[in-house]
């Protein structure tokens, strides 16, 4: 398999986590969607990150259905997901708050970096900060109950993708996030940075 994407975006980070933490092996093309935008058209014309070429040259798009496929590839064993349908639930909320939260961020980032100033619309800025500031918020009520991880003894898909998040936010929005309000989410990041997998694939 071949992950095409850079590390700086955090969709393309939580996969290529992802499948390294369930041992399935894939190489990793790190092209962006502006720099290397022709290049990249060559493997998929969408021009979507991340994209993943399956083993049988299959081209997917979006970290959601990428990693619904990974975990079909996946030993026993090696799932991301609780067992229960209970945590299966909260996890499916947990990261749907930090995808939001990422989501939150780069709409932040474009409106910054790629909206003249005087096309910037504040009221809608001011929304998008308070809609990342209230996942923020809920991921560390959620955080704050990990215990190392926020299901038990083993890192799964909603620590590696808060985490990510968080990691993300900081980097590009450090103004979006008020770090001493959220211990949890900083000592979840901290737990996780350490974690082999992603220091293989670090925000860069």
């Amino acid at each position: 398999m071949k992950l095409i994407g850079m590390l700086d975006s955090p969709y393309v980070r939580r996969v290529a986590i992802s499948l390294a933490m369930q041992d399935l092996p894939f190489t990793h093309a790190p092209l962006s969607v502006f720099s290397n935008f022709d290049e990249f058209a060559k493997i998929n014309p969408v021009v979507k990150a991340p994209t993943l070429v399956t083993a049988e040259g299959t081209v997917l798009m979006d970290s959601g259905l990428i990693l619904e496929h990974a975990a079909l590839l996946a030993a026993p064993g090696r799932s991301l997901a609780p067992d229960s349908a209970e945590d299966h639930a909260r996890a499916q909320r947990i990261i749907g708050l930090a995808l939001a939260a990422c989501e939150k961020s780069v709409q932040i980032v474009y409106e910054h970096n790629l909206r003249p100033a005087e096309k910037q619309h504040a009221p809608w800025l001011d929304r998008v900060r308070g809609q990342l500031a209230a996942a923020y918020r809920l991921l560390e009520e959620e955080a704050a109950k990990a215990d190392p991880w926020l299901f038990g003894d083993s890192p799964l898909q909603a620590d590696i993708t808060s985490a990510v998040a968080f990691r993300f936010t900081r980097e590009m929005v450090p103004d979006g996030l008020d770090v001493p309000a959220l211990p949890g989410l900083a000592a979840l990041s901290a737990r996780a940075e350490a974690l082999e997998a992603f220091q293989a694939y670090p925000y860069a």
